[in-house]
């Protein structure tokens, strides 16, 4: 992958020790889904590290409202005419000068026409910093692409795989890409503070006795595979009638709730109201795997896959599809399984695996659990994080 930067992280408290400054991220963004609760997390984070912080987004935007729940400051901004938007840049360019930001941290991909718009017209010595949360799609080395990329100052990317895509679909200086996984509070998926029957109490599930409860954790989107596992839950139930599922999520923000209505219908379809269990989406989402027996990812094309890493830190045996950053997440055999996407007959192979050997089960579960330890604590996205500022600053 040639130049990627990859440092070991510091220590929490010798990385909190260092030189701080004011930072800005900018997301506007109108949607609530991974990017944006990770946008979210990551300003409270580093606010509680000490560096002053400040997150800019469109107003009535979830995420502004998150963020004041949080004690992020919020600005709000809007951009109309996006990467044109010459009035947008300049207002972006007062508010970063009020706060004395030296570091912009952009984490959408659709506002970096704006950012570098503010930078080439107004600061030019602001630093530009660009955290990826999704795939790049095309190919991104024409001109624009190539202009707008080389106004960043450093490009944040969490997996190695998609390190290799910017490398291979940008004409990105390869010493400007740094590796830095997207983490996690830890803590709070490996000791909830309840047990599996408080956790069941709490998100109000009336199970029987022996049930093994499945559960997958997302909006209701087409891409998050929702029907595709109600309808394997009714060929599995034929077998193992113990099985039930849990799903958590709430429709895409802006896109209306017709694919929940088509997955609650399918549930009606096949009889299986008294086993489906919907609840909506929690800021505490520890509780519900806490609740769970397995966890289910069977995303399409899941660009890095924060639902998974949740169900690992749970300790859950997890049983995914092995599609976009899910790969790179889950080894087959060692923190997890993997079934071909879309395919229901080796779905319900890995379930039935998991079933008949409830102590490799756990084992999957534990291994998983100690490989995000080692590598997704927020902790260390944090320090990594800082590495690249303070290489940028000094």
């Amino acid at each position: 992958m040639g130049a990627l930067n990859s440092s070991t992280a510091e220590t929490p408290a010798k990385a909190a020790s260092a030189q701080v400054f004011p930072l800005t991220l900018l997301c506007l963004s109108r949607s609530w889904g991974g990017l944006e609760v990770n946008t979210a997390r990551f300003a409270d984070w580093m606010q509680q590290r000490g560096w002053p912080v400040q997150l800019l987004t469109l107003p009535d935007a979830p995420l502004a409202a998150r963020a004041a729940e949080l004690a992020v400051p919020v600005v709000l901004l809007r951009n109309r005419w996006k990467a044109v938007d010459l009035g947008a840049a300049k207002r972006l360019a007062d508010v970063l000068r009020t706060f004395g930001t030296r570091v912009l941290i952009v984490t959408r991909n659709g506002d970096l026409g704006l950012a570098v718009l503010c930078k080439t017209g107004w600061l030019p010595s602001l630093r530009l910093v660009y955290q990826q949360h999704m795939q790049l799609g095309l190919s991104k080395r024409g001109l624009l692409h190539t202009l707008r990329y080389r106004a960043l100052d450093a490009w944040l990317t969490p997996l190695p795989g998609l390190a290799q895509q910017v490398l291979a679909k940008t004409r990105l200086p390869a010493q400007r890409l740094h590796l830095v996984p997207l983490g996690l509070e830890l803590a709070k998926f490996e000791d909830p503070g309840c047990g599996q029957a408080q956790a069941r109490a709490q998100l109000e599930l009336s199970l029987p006795p022996g049930t093994v409860l499945l559960g997958l954790v997302g909006r209701f989107d087409s891409g998050k595979g929702q029907r595709f596992v109600v309808k394997a839950l009714a060929r599995l139930r034929q077998q193992y009638p113990q099985l039930q599922l849990l799903l958590v999520g709430e429709s895409t923000r802006n896109e209306g709730n017709a694919y929940q209505e088509r997955v609650l219908a399918r549930v009606r379809a096949l009889g299986l109201e008294q086993v489906v269990h919907v609840r909506p989406f929690t800021s505490s989402p520890e509780m519900a795997y806490r609740s769970l027996d397995i966890a289910l990812v069977a995303s399409t094309n899941e660009t890095y896959g924060m639902v998974t890493l949740e169900a690992m830190a749970a300790g859950l045996p997890v049983v995914a599809a092995a599609a976009g950053g899910t790969l790179e997440l889950v080894a087959d055999g060692q923190t997890g399984l993997l079934f071909p996407l879309r395919d229901q007959v080796a779905f319900g192979t890995a379930i039935a695996r998991l079933l008949h050997a409830s102590e490799w089960a756990t084992q999957l579960g534990q291994q998983a659990q100690a490989h995000v330890q080692a590598t997704y604590s927020h902790q260390q996205q944090c320090a990594l994080t800082e590495q690249v500022l303070h290489a940028l600053t000094s």
